[in-house]
């Protein structure tokens, strides 16, 4: 490519295109290359036939899936895995995945479970993959890092109540006709909660307090315990600041 007349001007081309040279020409880059692409078919197969995350979706793995019937997913997956075994070195590379889903064949394609409410029988579809609580974890994620701006959740986690995930259960449209009770918004429901039965509630919490272990007990007693505690975080941070030194 030229685009001066000057070969100077161009020198910055020929060095990309002596770049992309060398990576075309890779052996090993090309194998692998052709190799992510024959098992990216194979995994496309998979999400056709489980009609989950399906390729031609738009929301990738964050997509729920259609209302194909069960009979309809178990047929399609069963003629998928006997495409897998019917090539001795294509079975032999996703001999794993076959042995996955014989293991968990029956509970892939369980059939539904009848349960009788209130307002009369319902059934209920088994989870056939951990892709509901993988996108409940990625929205969490990305909730999470807009809200501190960091990448490791690994604190926020650890630190947040325990009831604190159920507010997501806000965005479905049962769960919160439900929580509202006739109300119109949230503040109005909790103008209706009673103080004095909130009190009582606390007041037992306090007294219902969980027993001390007593290896616990045994360690609060030690009258040198501040001491102790004071050494071992004075030795930690010198640890850590001659480690730091070193690096």
């Amino acid at each position: 490519m030229h685009l001066r007349d000057k070969a100077k001007d161009n020198r910055s081309f020929v060095q990309l295109n002596k770049l992309l040279e060398e990576v075309l020409s890779d052996k090993e880059l090309n194998n692998a290359a052709s190799s992510m692409k024959k098992k990216a078919k194979v995994f496309d197969k998979l999400r056709g036939a489980l009609r989950i995350a399906v390729p031609e979706g738009k929301n990738g793995l964050n997509d729920p899936g259609d209302e194909t019937d069960m009979k309809t997913i178990e047929e399609q997956v069963g003629e998928f895995k006997a495409w897998l075994e019917c090539e001795p070195l294509r079975k032999t590379t996703y001999i794993k995945m076959i042995n996955q889903m014989d293991k968990y064949w029956e509970k892939l394609f369980a059939d539904p479970i009848l349960v009788h409410t209130s307002e009369g029988p319902v059934h209920i579809a088994p989870q056939r993959t951990n892709n509901i609580l993988e996108r409940l974890f990625r929205g969490e994620k990305r909730h999470g890092r807009k809200k501190s701006g960091t990448v490791s959740l690994n604190k926020m986690l650890k630190t947040i109540l325990a009831d604190t995930p159920l507010v997501r259960n806000l965005e479905n449209d049962e769960y919160r006709k439900t929580i509202l009770n006739g109300c119109t918004s949230l503040a109005e429901r909790f103008s209706q909660i009673d103080d004095k039965i909130v009190r009582e509630k606390l007041k037992q919490a306090q007294k219902d307090r969980g027993k001390v272990p007593p290896a616990l007990r045994k360690l609060i007693r030690q009258l040198d315990l501040p001491q102790k505690i004071s050494e071992i975080f004075c030795a930690k941070s010198k640890f850590n600041a001659n480690c730091h030194l070193r690096t």
